[in-house]
């Protein structure tokens, strides 16, 4: 079974979504059913069986939701490593078992290379075994397209079959305890063997100026080059490493460019031959005696070791840029930093050499020996992690792919885990602070407010609310952060919080990113309070002076109960007399500074967040992993689903005649672009020209509003206005409306260049239409020939998810440009990936719960209490509220 093969689908199934790809031959969940239910005869009965019993787990792929699909390929990418384990320490023991007698040993010769092949992850591919390839070379597409199963089910060879050259020579580790003993961690980098004053000065680029700063700066990937094959058997596209002989060297500057040496090795094993080429660019290369030198570096009948990428040219097979060692001998060991082994690769800036941050990492390696592992051996045992000293030294320089994936992991664990332990840690210590303000969770204003409302909570709202409605009579602070898909109604539950806070005497702020959110706010606050005998103002960056002295004045005395604003809310002369709770909207638009303002406008308030953008799991864990989480998982009753289409610019007319069919019957369209004006960057169309086409060209019967960010706020105001009170019956915008807009007899809503958007701001897009009884419809708009633009858009069709379609997000776009890199508060991990570790996460926050429950003040542990001091401060930097 090749188990290497089958690790990388489940690797690319989890990197593409989870969505069952479809390749040439199978989808990923065919290719996997059909390769564990026929398991090597060789395996225990123990380990056919449950091989087996997986493949008919994924005979269902199709039928399980997201996070059951997420779950399953994580618990089989685990599995399959544990059983590949097992069978490599059986054959350790038969290996050692045949050494006793020479039938024993020539049998074990093809054993061991089998098992060597096994562990640097080149399994022979049988000829018949199912593939999962991409059907286009650069990408693995969604589709519907039915895949034909296959008559007979492909016998699955067993990979030990395939015998190496046992004469293939052995890379040699890197040896670093005998180097330098005793090498402290705080030693200046300086005094590193090789590396120097100016060298140091170099590294200093990256921010290594300590033993502990170069063994905590983590490659970003690593080349392996560990695959020995032979020539015969290169196939483009791989990294390998080829053992052969010189036949001829050559070294010559070219008659057409005499500042271009080139460097040429005919090489030859016992399958085949090729030609190694290398291109040295500069006069100081034309050099004849150093061109010699070449020559006399590589004789013929050499032995010598290459690495690189297979590449075939139209004149063969060869090695891109090859890194090439000379051997001793046939057989002989392979010394090199960058041949026949896990080559790291490290970030580097202009000025440092690769090889310069290499041979300083292993100069620092033998000050592994000083680092204390400080997370408990308790935590270690339960969660099967390598010891530090063995994780920092695997990580840089693996003997192979298993113990790079196991320190690794180990590492990663670590990042997740001194961040959850810290956030712990924070709600910890934010659970034992006071508020005064402890507020009656029933009286008449909440009373009232049930009756004026035209609708009845739906059960996942009640639920939200009697959430809040609990932490608001305790007298620690609420800290809750409630998540809603768009339309699930977030608005009515933080109102039903700011009325516990008004008749309990107390002041609430309302904050939101946008003056168009603010106003929509507002004006659906004013709606509401008008009927309680309430009243509220509006406090944003275009209110008047004398508005705004009048709003300063009415909060000082108490008089105002409620404001509602942007980030003017924060502003110095902004002073509540008694705040008792802040609630912000979107809370992720606003930067942890801005929140923490707010805060700091009363004694302790109770804070609740909201946000329409829903947030995966594993980012709310990183993010709010120290908030109570509320989510409202439920629409209102009588909406219905949006229907939407993607579309290309051959369909336009399609749309055009939707739009002028909604609109004949008295509804209303929108029309959204990415960009104000026309670029000369971007071949894009731009709003107003847009508006001015829609206008005068296609819709003159009709009348067209245009609003964008640029425009002074009292004209996007009144464009906003009127397209609500029915004037305009298109709205041509940018992004502008993606919230707070809210014009229900709106069923229309058109994108322009939609695969410039995020899904997540996509999804948005599309909640401003759908708000009425009326069915609607999302045009999306695709401009790109680009298949994974097309993989993107496809999941706004397939699903009107609000929590999938941001995990889809997350794993298309990264979760630094889901949120805004700068606004995101996101942490600054050096190995772990919220997308792909998220198995991972999970198990450092329960392993830091476990912590925190056996002791909140962690002092039974103290060099793990010194270490996450440290630690945490650098993962979170400026995100930490104070």
């Amino acid at each position: 079974m090749d188990w290497s093969r089958l690790q990388k689908a489940l690797s690319v199934e989890a990197e593409r979504g989870f969505n069952d790809l479809l390749g040439n031959q199978y989808r990923f969940s065919e290719f996997l059913a059909l390769s564990l239910d026929h398991p090597p005869a060789d395996l225990t009965t123990k380990i056919q069986e449950q091989l087996k019993d997986r493949a008919s787990v994924f005979t269902t792929y199709s039928a399980l939701s997201f996070s059951e699909r997420q779950h399953l390929v994580a618990d089989t990418r685990r599995m399959l490593y544990q059983v590949k384990r097992s069978i490599e320490v059986e054959e350790q023991g038969d290996r050692e078992a045949g050494e006793q007698g020479s039938k024993g040993a020539g049998e074990q010769g093809s054993r061991g290379a089998g098992e060597q092949g096994s562990r640097e992850g080149h399994l022979s591919q049988p000829s018949d075994s199912p593939t999962l390839q991409p059907s286009n070379s650069s990408t693995l597409q969604l589709s519907n397209s039915p895949t034909l199963q296959p008559s007979n089910p492909p016998t699955l060879q067993n990979p030990k079959s395939k015998i190496q050259n046992p004469k293939s020579p052995k890379t040699l580790p890197v040896d670093y305890r005998h180097k330098q003993t005793h090498l402290k961690l705080d030693k200046p980098v300086t005094y590193l063997p090789g590396v120097g004053p100016k060298n140091s000065e170099r590294l200093g680029k990256l921010g290594l100026f300590t033993v502990r700063d170069l063994l905590f700066y983590y490659p970003r990937d690593h080349i392996n080059y560990a695959r020995q094959v032979k020539i015969q058997d290169l196939m483009p596209g791989e990294t390998v490493t080829i053992i052969a002989n010189v036949m001829r060297c050559n070294c010559f500057s070219t008659p057409k460019n005499n500042k271009l040496t080139i460097f040429e090795l005919q090489l030859k094993d016992s399958t085949g031959g090729l030609k190694l080429t290398r291109f040295y660019p500069g006069n100081r290369y034309r050099n004849r005696g150093w061109q010699e030198q070449q020559k006399r570096r590589y004789p013929p009948g050499a032995v010598v070791a290459a690495s690189g990428m297979v590449k075939k040219n139209k004149y063969g097979i060869t090695l891109d840029n090859p890194q090439i060692e000379v051997l001793d001998h046939e057989g002989g060991s392979i010394d090199s930093m960058k041949v026949g082994r896990m080559v790291p690769v490290y970030a580097l800036s202009e000025g440092v050499a690769a090889d310069l941050v290499r041979k300083a990492v292993v100069a620092a390696l033998p000050a592994v020996e000083e680092l204390v592992d400080t997370v408990p051996e308790s935590v270690r045992k339960q969660y099967e992690l390598v010891d530090i000293r063995q994780a920092i030294a695997q990580i840089h320089f693996p003997e192979n792919e298993e113990h790079l994936a196991t320190a690794r992991r180990r590492l990663i664990f670590d990042e997740f885990f001194y961040l959850q332990l810290g956030l712990l840690k924070r709600r910890q210590q934010q659970r034992q602070k006071q508020t005064n303000a402890v507020l009656a969770p029933t009286g008449k204003l909440i009373d009232s407010f049930y009756e004026v409302l035209p609708f009845t909570l739906t059960g996942a709202q009640q639920r939200v609310v009697n959430d809040i409605l609990a932490d608001l009579q305790n007298n620690v602070p609420m800290n809750r952060l409630v998540q809603g898909d768009v339309g699930s109604g977030k608005t009515v539950v933080g109102v039903v919080a700011i009325l516990a806070a008004i008749q309990s005497g107390y002041q609430a702020a309302l904050m939101a990113p946008t003056e168009v959110l603010a106003e929509q706010h507002y004006r659906k606050l004013v709606e509401w309070f008008n009927l309680l005998h309430l009243p509220v103002e509006l406090l944003t960056g275009s209110t008047k002076t004398a508005k705004r002295r009048q709003i300063h004045s009415e909060l000082a005395t108490g008089e105002l109960p409620l404001l509602v604003g942007t980030h003017a809310l924060i502003e110095d002369p902004v002073q509540f007399t008694q705040l008792g709770l802040v609630v912000i909207d979107e809370q992720h638009r606003f930067g942890v500074a801005q929140r923490a303002r707010l805060q700091q406008k009363g004694d302790n308030p109770h804070i609740l967040t909201m946000t329409a953008t829903p947030i995966p799991r594993t980012l709310a864990l990183t993010l709010h992993g120290d908030l109570d989480v509320s989510q409202i998982d439920e629409l209102p009753p009588g909406r219905k689903a949006i229907k939407t289409t993607i579309l290309n610019g051959r369909d336009r007319n399609h749309a055009y005649d939707l739009m002028r069919r909604e609109m004949v019957q008295g509804r209303q369209v929108y029309v959204v672009l990415p960009l104000v004006e026309e670029s000369e960057k971007l071949d894009l169309r731009s709003a107003i020209d847009e508006h001015q086409h829609l206008q005068e060209t296609i819709f003159p019967d009709f009348q067209v509003g245009l609003v964008h960010g640029r425009m002074a706020s009292a004209d996007k105001d009144k464009a906003i206005n009127e397209f609500r009170d029915r004037h305009t019956q298109i709205l041509v915008s940018t992004t502008v409306v993606e919230v707070g807009v809210d014009v229900p007899n709106a069923t229309v809503m058109l994108i322009e260049h939609a695969e410039r958007f995020g899904l997540a701001q996509l999804h948005q897009l599309r909640g401003r239409v759908g708000r009425g009884g009326s069915q609607s419809f999302c045009l999306l708009m695709n401009n790109s020939k680009n298949d994974v633009a097309l993989q993107r858009l496809k999941v706004l069709e397939q699903s009107q998810d609000g929590f999938f379609i941001s995990e889809m997000d997350m794993r298309f776009r990264g979760p630094g440009e889901v949120l805004g890199k700068r606004q995101s508060g996101l942490p600054d991990f050096a190995l772990a990936s919220l997308v792909n570790d998220q198995d991972v996460l999970t198990l450092a926050r329960d392993a830091a719960e476990d912590l925190i429950q056996k002791d909140p003040t962690l002092n039974r542990w103290e060099a793990l209490k010194t270490e996450l001091d440290y630690r945490y401060q650098r993962l979170m930097g400026g995100a930490i509220l104070t």
